[in-house]
Protein backbone atom coordinates (compact mmCIF):
# COMPACT_ATOMS: atom_id res chain seq x y z
CA UNK A 1 0.00 0.00 0.00
CA UNK A 2 1.40 3.19 -1.24
CA UNK A 3 1.26 5.85 1.41
CA UNK A 4 -0.58 9.16 -0.10
CA UNK A 5 1.68 12.64 0.09
CA UNK A 6 1.91 14.72 3.31
CA UNK A 7 0.05 17.41 2.26
CA UNK A 8 -2.91 15.77 2.24
CA UNK A 9 -2.77 13.65 5.42
CA UNK A 10 -4.71 15.73 7.67
CA UNK A 11 -7.10 17.16 4.83
CA UNK A 12 -10.48 15.36 5.37
CA UNK A 13 -13.36 14.43 2.77
CA UNK A 14 -15.36 17.97 2.36
CA UNK A 15 -18.31 17.24 4.78
CA UNK A 16 -21.25 17.63 1.84
CA UNK A 17 -19.28 14.80 0.32
CA UNK A 18 -19.62 12.31 3.10
CA UNK A 19 -23.28 14.00 4.07
CA UNK A 20 -24.78 13.87 0.58
CA UNK A 21 -23.84 9.94 0.57
CA UNK A 22 -25.52 9.19 3.89
CA UNK A 23 -28.66 11.78 2.63
CA UNK A 24 -28.46 9.19 -0.51
CA UNK A 25 -28.61 5.78 1.91
CA UNK A 26 -31.08 7.14 3.95
CA UNK A 27 -33.51 7.73 0.60
CA UNK A 28 -32.50 4.56 -0.37
CA UNK A 29 -34.30 3.36 2.65
CA UNK A 30 -37.75 5.31 1.58
CA UNK A 31 -36.83 8.25 3.87
CA UNK A 32 -37.36 11.17 1.47
CA UNK A 33 -35.12 13.69 2.82
CA UNK A 34 -35.43 17.30 1.83
CA UNK A 35 -32.35 18.72 1.10
CA UNK A 36 -31.57 22.16 2.56
CA UNK A 37 -28.32 22.18 2.74
CA UNK A 38 -26.35 22.59 -0.40
CA UNK A 39 -25.86 25.83 -2.04
CA UNK A 40 -26.12 24.81 -5.26
CA UNK A 41 -28.62 27.00 -7.73
CA UNK A 42 -31.69 24.73 -8.82
CA UNK A 43 -32.76 28.02 -10.83
CA UNK A 44 -31.53 27.74 -14.73
CA UNK A 45 -29.59 30.01 -16.63
CA UNK A 46 -30.67 32.99 -18.96
CA UNK A 47 -32.67 31.14 -21.93
CA UNK A 48 -30.39 33.11 -24.29
CA UNK A 49 -27.34 31.83 -22.34
CA UNK A 50 -27.82 27.82 -23.22
CA UNK A 51 -29.09 29.32 -26.65
CA UNK A 52 -25.36 30.65 -26.90
CA UNK A 53 -24.04 27.76 -25.59
CA UNK A 54 -25.47 25.18 -27.93
CA UNK A 55 -25.57 26.96 -31.09
CA UNK A 56 -21.39 27.32 -30.33
CA UNK A 57 -20.93 23.68 -29.33
CA UNK A 58 -22.35 23.11 -32.79
CA UNK A 59 -20.03 25.23 -34.85
CA UNK A 60 -17.20 22.84 -36.01
CA UNK A 61 -14.30 25.00 -35.04
CA UNK A 62 -15.11 25.60 -31.51
CA UNK A 63 -13.86 21.81 -29.87
CA UNK A 64 -9.96 22.81 -29.79
CA UNK A 65 -7.70 24.00 -27.14
CA UNK A 66 -8.10 27.47 -26.09
CA UNK A 67 -6.09 29.88 -24.46
CA UNK A 68 -5.31 29.99 -21.02
CA UNK A 69 -6.10 33.39 -20.66
CA UNK A 70 -9.45 32.53 -22.42
CA UNK A 71 -10.90 33.99 -25.78
CA UNK A 72 -10.43 38.56 -25.13
CA UNK A 73 -14.55 38.50 -25.67
CA UNK A 74 -14.50 37.04 -21.78
CA UNK A 75 -11.83 38.97 -20.50
CA UNK A 76 -13.88 41.99 -22.08
CA UNK A 77 -16.73 41.03 -20.98
CA UNK A 78 -15.55 40.80 -17.52
CA UNK A 79 -14.03 44.19 -17.48
CA UNK A 80 -17.00 45.64 -18.79
CA UNK A 81 -18.92 43.98 -16.16
CA UNK A 82 -16.60 45.30 -13.03
CA UNK A 83 -17.16 48.54 -14.89
CA UNK A 84 -20.59 48.92 -15.08
CA UNK A 85 -21.83 47.08 -11.33
CA UNK A 86 -18.73 47.73 -9.35
CA UNK A 87 -17.37 50.85 -11.06
CA UNK A 88 -14.01 49.44 -11.27
CA UNK A 89 -11.61 49.74 -13.97
CA UNK A 90 -9.82 46.71 -15.26
CA UNK A 91 -7.75 46.06 -17.60
CA UNK A 92 -9.16 43.58 -19.38
CA UNK A 93 -5.74 42.14 -21.09
CA UNK A 94 -3.71 41.89 -17.83
CA UNK A 95 -5.55 42.59 -14.73
CA UNK A 96 -8.30 39.60 -15.43
CA UNK A 97 -7.59 35.85 -15.46
CA UNK A 98 -10.83 33.68 -16.02
CA UNK A 99 -10.81 30.33 -14.31
CA UNK A 100 -12.24 26.80 -14.38
CA UNK A 101 -14.43 27.99 -11.06
CA UNK A 102 -13.50 30.16 -8.27
CA UNK A 103 -13.24 27.18 -5.84
CA UNK A 104 -10.58 26.13 -8.39
CA UNK A 105 -8.94 29.49 -7.76
CA UNK A 106 -8.40 29.49 -4.26
CA UNK A 107 -5.88 26.69 -4.66
CA UNK A 108 -4.12 28.27 -8.08
CA UNK A 109 -3.78 31.63 -5.76
CA UNK A 110 -2.60 29.08 -3.13
CA UNK A 111 -0.41 27.63 -5.45
CA UNK A 112 1.16 30.84 -6.35
CA UNK A 113 2.06 32.64 -3.67
CA UNK A 114 2.34 30.39 -0.99
CA UNK A 115 5.59 28.25 0.45
CA UNK A 116 5.45 25.94 3.45
CA UNK A 117 5.85 27.46 6.52
CA UNK A 118 4.37 30.99 5.19
CA UNK A 119 0.89 31.70 7.61
CA UNK A 120 -2.06 32.70 5.88
CA UNK A 121 -5.44 34.29 7.81
CA UNK A 122 -8.59 32.46 7.35
CA UNK A 123 -11.74 33.31 8.62
CA UNK A 124 -13.82 31.55 11.14
CA UNK A 125 -16.31 31.03 10.88
CA UNK A 126 -15.40 31.05 6.92
CA UNK A 127 -15.39 28.90 3.69
CA UNK A 128 -13.54 25.54 4.30
CA UNK A 129 -11.50 25.57 1.34
CA UNK A 130 -9.67 28.32 2.31
CA UNK A 131 -7.91 26.22 5.00
CA UNK A 132 -7.29 23.41 2.74
CA UNK A 133 -6.29 24.76 0.22
CA UNK A 134 -3.48 26.45 2.78
CA UNK A 135 -2.80 23.06 4.13
CA UNK A 136 -2.05 21.58 1.11
CA UNK A 137 0.25 24.43 0.71
CA UNK A 138 2.17 23.29 4.08
CA UNK A 139 1.37 27.05 5.28
CA UNK A 140 0.43 28.04 8.92
CA UNK A 141 -2.91 28.49 8.75
CA UNK A 142 -4.05 30.84 11.78
CA UNK A 143 -8.12 32.23 12.26
CA UNK A 144 -9.19 35.32 12.90
CA UNK A 145 -12.57 35.61 14.18
CA UNK A 146 -15.63 37.00 13.16
CA UNK A 147 -18.26 37.54 15.43
CA UNK A 148 -22.02 38.48 15.86
CA UNK A 149 -21.35 41.19 18.24
CA UNK A 150 -18.90 42.66 15.72
CA UNK A 151 -21.15 42.75 12.72
CA UNK A 152 -19.58 39.57 11.36
CA UNK A 153 -16.16 41.65 10.58
CA UNK A 154 -12.42 41.10 11.58
CA UNK A 155 -11.36 43.10 14.28
CA UNK A 156 -7.83 44.11 12.32
CA UNK A 157 -6.76 46.30 15.13
CA UNK A 158 -6.62 43.75 17.77
CA UNK A 159 -4.88 41.00 15.76
CA UNK A 160 -1.88 39.41 16.91
CA UNK A 161 1.06 41.28 16.32
CA UNK A 162 3.45 38.45 15.57
CA UNK A 163 1.10 36.83 13.57
CA UNK A 164 0.47 39.84 11.42
CA UNK A 165 4.38 40.15 11.46
CA UNK A 166 4.26 36.44 9.77
CA UNK A 167 1.66 36.23 7.60
CA UNK A 168 1.63 36.81 4.00
CA UNK A 169 -2.03 36.20 2.72
CA UNK A 170 -5.74 36.85 4.07
CA UNK A 171 -8.77 35.40 2.94
CA UNK A 172 -12.01 37.52 3.23
CA UNK A 173 -15.60 36.88 1.65
CA UNK A 174 -17.83 39.74 1.73
CA UNK A 175 -20.73 39.33 1.37
CA UNK A 176 -19.87 36.97 3.72
CA UNK A 177 -20.64 33.04 3.37
CA UNK A 178 -21.66 31.82 5.78
CA UNK A 179 -23.06 34.58 7.74
CA UNK A 180 -24.40 37.01 5.20
CA UNK A 181 -23.24 40.09 6.02
CA UNK A 182 -22.77 42.64 3.30
CA UNK A 183 -19.57 44.57 3.25
CA UNK A 184 -19.51 47.92 3.57
CA UNK A 185 -17.17 50.28 1.93
CA UNK A 186 -15.62 51.64 5.08
CA UNK A 187 -14.54 48.58 5.41
CA UNK A 188 -13.13 47.05 1.97
CA UNK A 189 -10.93 50.66 3.42
CA UNK A 190 -10.04 49.12 6.16
CA UNK A 191 -8.75 45.86 4.17
CA UNK A 192 -7.15 48.07 1.37
CA UNK A 193 -4.61 50.09 4.20
CA UNK A 194 -4.62 46.83 6.15
CA UNK A 195 -2.33 44.70 3.36
CA UNK A 196 -0.61 47.63 2.38
CA UNK A 197 0.23 48.42 6.09
CA UNK A 198 1.34 44.81 7.07
CA UNK A 199 2.66 43.56 3.60
CA UNK A 200 -0.04 41.01 3.10
CA UNK A 201 -2.44 40.10 -0.31
CA UNK A 202 -5.82 40.60 1.10
CA UNK A 203 -8.17 38.39 -1.29
CA UNK A 204 -11.83 38.90 -1.32
CA UNK A 205 -13.46 35.95 -2.31
CA UNK A 206 -17.19 37.69 -4.16
CA UNK A 207 -19.82 34.89 -5.25
CA UNK A 208 -22.72 36.59 -3.74
CA UNK A 209 -22.99 40.24 -4.36
CA UNK A 210 -25.66 40.16 -6.44
CA UNK A 211 -27.81 37.94 -4.36
CA UNK A 212 -30.76 39.65 -2.57
CA UNK A 213 -28.39 42.38 -2.23
CA UNK A 214 -29.10 46.25 -3.69
CA UNK A 215 -25.57 47.16 -3.70
CA UNK A 216 -23.10 44.96 -4.99
CA UNK A 217 -19.52 46.22 -4.23
CA UNK A 218 -16.07 45.20 -4.75
CA UNK A 219 -12.83 45.63 -2.80
CA UNK A 220 -11.19 46.79 -5.82
CA UNK A 221 -13.30 49.79 -5.71
CA UNK A 222 -11.81 51.45 -3.04
CA UNK A 223 -8.69 53.48 -3.25
CA UNK A 224 -4.99 51.57 -2.85
CA UNK A 225 -6.69 48.57 -3.50
CA UNK A 226 -5.06 47.48 -6.44
CA UNK A 227 -1.68 47.31 -4.45
CA UNK A 228 -2.01 44.26 -2.34
CA UNK A 229 -5.53 42.99 -3.04
CA UNK A 230 -7.21 40.74 -5.19
CA UNK A 231 -10.54 39.59 -5.85
CA UNK A 232 -12.29 36.16 -6.99
CA UNK A 233 -15.79 36.32 -8.57
CA UNK A 234 -18.22 33.31 -9.86
CA UNK A 235 -21.18 33.03 -12.03
CA UNK A 236 -22.05 30.29 -10.48
CA UNK A 237 -24.27 32.00 -8.17
CA UNK A 238 -26.05 34.81 -9.66
CA UNK A 239 -26.29 33.57 -12.91
CA UNK A 240 -27.42 30.08 -12.17
CA UNK A 241 -24.11 28.08 -13.59
CA UNK A 242 -22.43 26.16 -10.85
CA UNK A 243 -22.18 23.29 -12.83
CA UNK A 244 -20.46 25.37 -16.11
CA UNK A 245 -17.27 26.02 -13.28
CA UNK A 246 -16.38 29.53 -14.60
CA UNK A 247 -14.98 31.94 -11.99
CA UNK A 248 -11.95 34.71 -12.39
CA UNK A 249 -9.58 36.74 -10.49
CA UNK A 250 -8.96 40.13 -10.87
CA UNK A 251 -6.28 42.84 -9.87
CA UNK A 252 -3.19 43.21 -10.16
CA UNK A 253 -1.15 42.45 -13.26
CA UNK A 254 1.78 40.91 -11.50
CA UNK A 255 -0.38 38.83 -9.47
CA UNK A 256 -2.36 38.17 -11.85
CA UNK A 257 0.50 36.47 -13.84
CA UNK A 258 1.95 34.73 -11.09
CA UNK A 259 -1.50 32.85 -10.77
CA UNK A 260 -1.59 32.47 -14.83
CA UNK A 261 1.55 30.49 -14.28
CA UNK A 262 0.13 28.01 -11.69
CA UNK A 263 -3.22 27.79 -14.31
CA UNK A 264 -1.44 27.23 -17.75
CA UNK A 265 0.33 24.17 -15.77
CA UNK A 266 -2.42 22.38 -14.28
CA UNK A 267 -5.37 22.67 -16.68
CA UNK A 268 -5.95 23.57 -20.57
CA UNK A 269 -8.41 26.03 -21.16
CA UNK A 270 -11.96 26.75 -20.54
CA UNK A 271 -14.66 24.98 -23.47
CA UNK A 272 -15.45 27.82 -25.71
CA UNK A 273 -18.95 27.11 -25.74
CA UNK A 274 -19.08 27.94 -22.35
CA UNK A 275 -16.61 31.19 -22.77
CA UNK A 276 -18.95 33.18 -25.12
CA UNK A 277 -21.79 32.01 -23.59
CA UNK A 278 -20.27 33.37 -20.61
CA UNK A 279 -20.16 36.78 -22.87
CA UNK A 280 -23.71 36.52 -22.96
CA UNK A 281 -24.50 36.32 -19.66
CA UNK A 282 -22.53 38.87 -18.07
CA UNK A 283 -24.41 40.90 -21.12
CA UNK A 284 -27.63 39.91 -19.23
CA UNK A 285 -29.83 43.28 -18.00
CA UNK A 286 -30.59 44.01 -14.55
CA UNK A 287 -33.67 43.00 -14.83
CA UNK A 288 -31.97 39.13 -15.14
CA UNK A 289 -31.10 39.78 -11.13
CA UNK A 290 -33.90 41.49 -9.90
CA UNK A 291 -36.04 38.60 -11.13
CA UNK A 292 -33.75 35.80 -9.84
CA UNK A 293 -33.93 38.02 -6.12
CA UNK A 294 -37.70 38.09 -6.58
CA UNK A 295 -37.78 34.25 -6.57
CA UNK A 296 -34.88 34.01 -3.64
CA UNK A 297 -36.79 36.35 -1.72
CA UNK A 298 -39.94 34.55 -1.59
CA UNK A 299 -37.92 31.65 -0.56
CA UNK A 300 -36.54 33.74 2.24
CA UNK A 301 -39.68 34.10 3.84
CA UNK A 302 -40.23 30.46 4.01
CA UNK A 303 -36.96 29.63 5.33
CA UNK A 304 -37.72 32.20 7.99
CA UNK A 305 -40.74 30.61 9.10
CA UNK A 306 -38.87 27.49 9.26
CA UNK A 307 -36.74 29.06 11.58
CA UNK A 308 -39.14 30.79 13.48
CA UNK A 309 -40.40 27.31 14.08
CA UNK A 310 -37.27 25.99 15.24
CA UNK A 311 -37.20 28.75 17.65
CA UNK A 312 -34.56 30.18 16.24
CA UNK A 313 -32.90 34.10 15.89
CA UNK A 314 -31.80 36.18 12.99
CA UNK A 315 -30.72 39.24 10.87
CA UNK A 316 -33.76 39.85 8.14
CA UNK A 317 -31.06 42.38 6.47
CA UNK A 318 -28.52 39.50 5.16
CA UNK A 319 -27.55 38.64 1.87
CA UNK A 320 -26.60 35.55 -0.33
CA UNK A 321 -28.72 32.44 -1.01
CA UNK A 322 -28.66 31.58 2.94
CA UNK A 323 -29.84 32.17 5.93
CA UNK A 324 -27.81 32.02 9.15
CA UNK A 325 -28.98 31.83 11.82
CA UNK A 326 -28.42 31.55 15.63
CA UNK A 327 -29.90 28.25 17.55
CA UNK A 328 -31.79 28.21 21.22
CA UNK A 329 -29.18 28.61 23.53
CA UNK A 330 -27.80 25.47 25.44
CA UNK A 331 -28.26 23.71 21.56
CA UNK A 332 -24.97 22.16 19.61
CA UNK A 333 -25.24 23.15 16.54
CA UNK A 334 -24.52 19.42 15.51
CA UNK A 335 -26.58 17.62 17.45
CA UNK A 336 -29.85 20.25 16.66
CA UNK A 337 -29.53 19.65 13.15
CA UNK A 338 -29.07 16.12 13.12
CA UNK A 339 -32.27 15.64 15.43
CA UNK A 340 -33.58 17.50 12.76
CA UNK A 341 -32.17 14.73 10.01
CA UNK A 342 -33.82 11.60 12.17
CA UNK A 343 -36.73 12.74 13.13
CA UNK A 344 -38.14 15.00 10.63
CA UNK A 345 -36.28 14.02 7.63
CA UNK A 346 -34.87 17.75 6.60
CA UNK A 347 -31.38 18.27 6.00
CA UNK A 348 -30.22 21.66 7.08
CA UNK A 349 -26.07 22.93 7.59
CA UNK A 350 -24.72 22.91 10.80
CA UNK A 351 -22.55 26.14 11.55
CA UNK A 352 -19.88 24.06 13.01
CA UNK A 353 -18.78 23.03 9.53
CA UNK A 354 -17.38 27.03 8.82
CA UNK A 355 -15.53 27.06 12.03
CA UNK A 356 -15.32 27.08 15.76
CA UNK A 357 -17.62 30.60 15.74
CA UNK A 358 -20.19 28.80 13.69
CA UNK A 359 -20.81 26.51 17.26
CA UNK A 360 -24.84 27.53 17.84
CA UNK A 361 -25.71 28.50 14.22
CA UNK A 362 -27.26 26.85 11.23
CA UNK A 363 -27.31 27.60 7.73
CA UNK A 364 -30.47 27.04 5.42
CA UNK A 365 -29.83 27.38 1.64
CA UNK A 366 -32.75 28.84 -0.49
CA UNK A 367 -31.37 26.88 -3.34
CA UNK A 368 -34.55 24.98 -3.34
CA UNK A 369 -38.16 25.30 -4.73
CA UNK A 370 -41.05 26.81 -2.73
CA UNK A 371 -42.75 22.89 -2.75
CA UNK A 372 -39.79 21.54 -0.80
CA UNK A 373 -39.84 24.71 1.55
CA UNK A 374 -43.62 24.03 2.38
CA UNK A 375 -43.07 20.38 2.42
CA UNK A 376 -40.21 21.14 4.96
CA UNK A 377 -42.55 23.52 7.05
CA UNK A 378 -45.11 21.32 7.12
CA UNK A 379 -42.86 18.81 8.68
CA UNK A 380 -41.07 20.89 11.22
CA UNK A 381 -44.39 22.30 12.41
CA UNK A 382 -45.37 18.69 13.45
CA UNK A 383 -42.01 19.16 16.27
CA UNK A 384 -44.46 22.05 18.11
CA UNK A 385 -47.48 19.77 17.77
Amino acid sequence: MIEVANRIAEVKEYYFSKKLDEIREMNSRGCDVLNLGIGSPDLPPAKQVTDKLVHSASQANTHAYQSYRSIPELRSAIANFYSRHYDVTLDSVTEVLPLLGSKEGVMYISMAFLNPGDTVLIPNPGYPAYKTAAEMMGANVVSFDLKEENNWFPDLENLDKNTLAAAKMMWVNYPNMPTGQRATKEIFEQLALFAQKHNILVVNDNPYSFILNDHPMSLLSVQGANENCLELNSMSKAFNMAGWRVGMVCGREEYVNAILRVKSNVDSGMFKPVQEASVEALNLPDSWFENVNLEYAQRRKLAERILDILGCSYDVKQSGMFMWAKIPVGRKSEEFIEEILQERFVFITPGTIFGSNGEGYIRISLCSNKEMFNAAIERLEMIKA
